[in-house]
């Protein structure tokens, strides 16, 4: 499955969150770091999911740019 991932600067500061997985982020201090951390604590929360019996959220988000 692929997720859709809003990255998010602030500072020195990144943080990365799955919208269709609430409860799932991470900061970092590199976008690439960020990137890293989300896909593992993706796996992780799917994992655990599956292993609870719990429904796993089907990716529903998509991103577009928008010029202004």
């Amino acid at each position: 499955m692929k997720y859709v991932v809003i990255i998010e600067h602030d500072g020195d500061i990144v943080g990365a969150y799955p919208p269709d997985l609430p409860g799932v982020g991470v900061t970092a201090e590199s976008e690439e770091e960020a990137l890293h951390l989300v896909q593992e604590a993706i796996a992780m929360h799917v994992e655990q999911l599956q292993a609870d019996g719990q429904p796993v959220p089907q990716p529903s988000c998509s991103a577009q740019l928008v010029e202004v």
